[in-house]
């Protein structure tokens, strides 16, 4: 008589952390997820792995974990520099998981919450769709439907 293992159960995936989702983040950046716009004014460096990602970046993280998207101007020396992007959770915390792209003395001013982009993004679309493959390799899981993916 053969004895026969019941078939294991799926593992499931390890509980969503915001210490895991800063790891795969980290791990998925790269030139080709960088901001163009970013990129005409500095390469993207493995040293400074966020250069050029706060906006693509805000969106997988809302994908994640909802809340609300915030933007504010970015100045150098009070000249403008551009803009930035983050996440205010549904608790009210503000999380930027890009701000250490700021080597130069750049300054974030202002911030306001604004509507995510219904539709499939126009700029970017790519570079936010290879990033939130990456991210969801880096965390073992597939991340939940966005509509920035879905097809007109």
């Amino acid at each position: 008589m053969i004895d026969t293992l019941p078939e294991a159960e799926p593992t499931p995936p390890a509980p969503l952390t915001l210490a895991a989702v800063e790891r795969a983040l980290r791990a998925s950046w790269a030139a080709d997820t960088c901001s163009p716009d970013d990129l005409e004014r500095a390469p993207w460096l493995s040293g400074n792995p966020a250069w050029g990602h706060c906006d693509i970046t805000t969106l997988v993280v809302h994908d994640l974990f909802g809340g609300e998207l915030m933007l504010g101007s970015v100045e150098l020396d009070g000249r403008p520099r551009g803009y930035h992007w983050w996440n205010r959770l549904s608790s009210g915390v503000e999380l930027d998981m890009t701000h250490e792209q700021f080597v130069l003395g750049e300054q974030v001013v202002g911030g306001r919450a604004v509507e995510r982009p219904s539709g499939p993004l126009k700029v970017r679309a790519d570079e936010y769709a290879l990033l939130r493959v990456r991210v969801g390799q880096a965390l073992g899981r597939t991340l939940p439907p966005s509509i920035n993916l879905v097809a007109d």
